[in-house]
């Protein structure tokens, strides 16, 4: 028979999860922004050598496995001499992850500007960083909130793959719970019902967001 009695007095514990979660899915999104800006940058621009490696990149980071990637960073580096923190290694591998979706995502926003747009701007005397800052970047953002947006909940999802090295993310402090308590079912279902609240409340500041944008209001 089911029992979530247990519940209250280990939420603390699940909570801790959920702050660990939440700060790997937050780097996720930071580093998946940052790298997936300077890579889009190189993706755009006309040297090959530099489209081939931003190629190359997305590719590898979209079509490995993030489990297999942990597991590489984790177990398989030490194995040549580089050992890797079980948190540093979530976090980069999360990030490079992140990184190669949200290139993909932001060079179809800037696929999605105005043709001679830039141009225009630059012959009203404003300098190709500027125009990318104040004209462009903004523009961005804003036609590609819902796929950043969809992007951050997949990566709270995937953020649970982190427990297969050792991190008290949600998930594994659910699995822990519930072999320590033989109470599988009371714990994961907890988790589930976590990791559903998380993705709500991003989906709903998502839509927010997407409204505010299309009154053409700064978010």
């Amino acid at each position: 028979m089911l029992d979530f009695s247990i519940l209250p007095s280990t939420l603390p514990i699940l909570w801790d999860g959920v702050k660990m979660t939440l700060f790997l899915s937050f780097m996720a999104v930071f580093l998946g922004l940052l790298v997936g800006m300077v890579m889009c940058a190189l993706r755009m621009s006309p040297n090959r050598y530099l489209q081939l490696f931003v190629k190359i990149y997305v590719s590898v980071f979209r079509g490995v496995p993030l489990l297999v990637q942990l597991m590489v960073a984790y177990y398989c580096l030490p194995l040549i001499g580089i050992k890797v923190p079980a948190l540093v290694a979530a976090t980069a591998c999360i990030g490079m992850c992140a990184g190669a979706y949200m290139t993909e995502i932001l060079r179809g926003g800037f696929q999605s500007l105005p043709v001679g747009q830039s141009e225009s701007a630059q012959m009203l005397g404003m300098t190709r960083m500027q125009v990318l800052l104040h004209v462009e970047l903004p523009q961005v953002f804003k036609l590609t909130i819902p796929g950043l947006v969809n992007e951050t909940i997949l990566l709270v999802k995937a953020s649970s793959l982190i427990s297969a090295i050792g991190i008290a993310e949600l998930t594994r402090t659910a699995q822990n719970l519930a072999a320590s308590n033989f109470q599988p079912f009371e714990f994961y279902l907890t988790a589930a019902a976590m990791y559903f609240v998380l993705n709500s409340v991003i989906s709903i500041l998502g839509l927010w967001l997407e409204k505010r944008a299309k009154h053409g209001v700064a978010a």
